[in-house]
């Protein structure tokens, strides 16, 4: 049985017209250039930004606490924390602690004045904040798990922010390594 060679390629070889279209003109290297410079800047503060956007929300939303009744989440959020504290914490004394938790961390983020401990109140309120997906799980969603109300979809997409103080996180733990690598050494050599 004769065998018979495989084509090598079942591609059309490029034309002329489109080997044209490929060579960059100048309007095309100066767009390119100006979108590459825009991404390495964004890059570089691109934490920076997060930071102080999630840190503008905060300190907006705290002040809003600030202000019995003004704030739509206000009765959500006293009763979940009134649940996590087993009552200890009475619902009267809840709204404004969260207020100043809230307008702490928005004016940390801003600043960025003891960042770290800023970050880990972050988090922690946070995990408070998904937790009443479960502690008011009948609030929070309707017909199952996955359709949450519109309580649970002001808790859900806070995932958000979560993503944003990671970001933030990383981005101090990057800028404290490099301060770290370029502080001299304590003890110099002989």
């Amino acid at each position: 049985m004769p065998v018979t060679p495989r084509p090598v390629s079942r591609l059309r070889p490029p034309s002329r017209t489109s080997a044209v279209l490929r060579q960059p003109g100048p309007a095309r290297r100066r767009t390119t250039r100006i979108v590459d410079d825009t991404a390495v800047r964004l890059a570089r503060h691109g934490p920076v930004l997060l930071r102080w956007s999630v840190g503008l929300v905060f300190l907006w939303f705290g002040v809003l606490k600030l202000f019995p009744g003004t704030s739509p989440a206000e009765a959500v959020a006293v009763r979940a924390a009134t649940r996590m504290t087993f009552g200890v914490l009475p619902a009267d004394a809840v709204a404004p602690l969260l207020a100043l938790m809230e307008t702490a961390v928005g004016v940390g983020l801003l600043t960025g004045l003891l960042l770290r401990l800023t970050l880990a109140v972050f988090f922690c309120h946070m995990a408070g904040v998904f937790l009443a997906l479960v502690l008011l799980a009948d609030e929070m969603w309707q017909d199952g798990f996955l359709v949450p109300t519109m309580e649970g979809q002001y808790i859900v997409k806070n995932v958000v922010l979560v993503a944003a103080g990671l970001v933030v996180a990383a981005g101090e733990r990057n800028r404290a390594a490099r301060s770290r690598r370029h502080r001299p050494h304590p003890c110099p050599g002989p």
